[in-house]
């Protein structure tokens, strides 16, 4: 019984404030939020309107927005010559100097060692002794080299012990 009454009494407050809510949404939309009066009602002048010494700088000029959308803008990118096509070459155009550095023997095929140029150079350059394969201690000369840390910085280890 207690909570049948409990849900009566929570269910008419809940009312009650959607009333209160209501009326006061009523009241706003019924005042204007500008004086009535039409073109003889003026704003009120401000401070030093009228005063010659006044400085201040001209209000920025507001810019204007780009009508394009931004898949025209993707689109404009692409198209070079502006003939509202995109070919094939316009495409791969801002790929191409990224391919050509990796190109390395410039024949226009990349090959995975070309691709992978990267690790392709560091596996040669610790194969001491050129046959093609690593030992351990050639292995350990392609470990990451450390970052250098600042000197006081707070994630310091030494500057913690101190």
């Amino acid at each position: 019984m207690g909570r049948f009454l409990a849900g009566s009494i929570a269910a008419l407050l809940l009312v009650a404030a959607g009333l209160f809510w209501w009326q006061g949404e009523t009241d706003r939309a019924a005042r204007p939020l500008v004086a009535q009066g039409g073109a003889k009602a003026q704003a009120p002048p401000l401070p030093g309107a009228g005063d010659p010494d006044a400085r201040g700088a001209p209000p920025p000029a507001v810019p204007e927005a780009d009508p394009r959308t931004r898949e025209q803008k993707r689109f404009d990118r692409y198209d070079r010559d502006r003939d509202s096509r995109i070919t094939r070459n316009e495409m791969m155009a801002s790929r191409a100097a990224a391919f050509r550095k990796l190109d390395k023997d410039g024949n226009n095929l990349l090959s995975f060692e070309e691709w992978a140029v990267r690790t392709s150079d560091r596996f040669a350059a610790a194969d001491a002794d050129k046959d093609g394969r690593l030992t351990r201690p050639e292995f350990s000369t392609t470990a990451p080299k450390p970052v250098a840390r600042r000197q006081g910085c707070a994630c310091d280890p030494k500057r913690e012990e101190d």
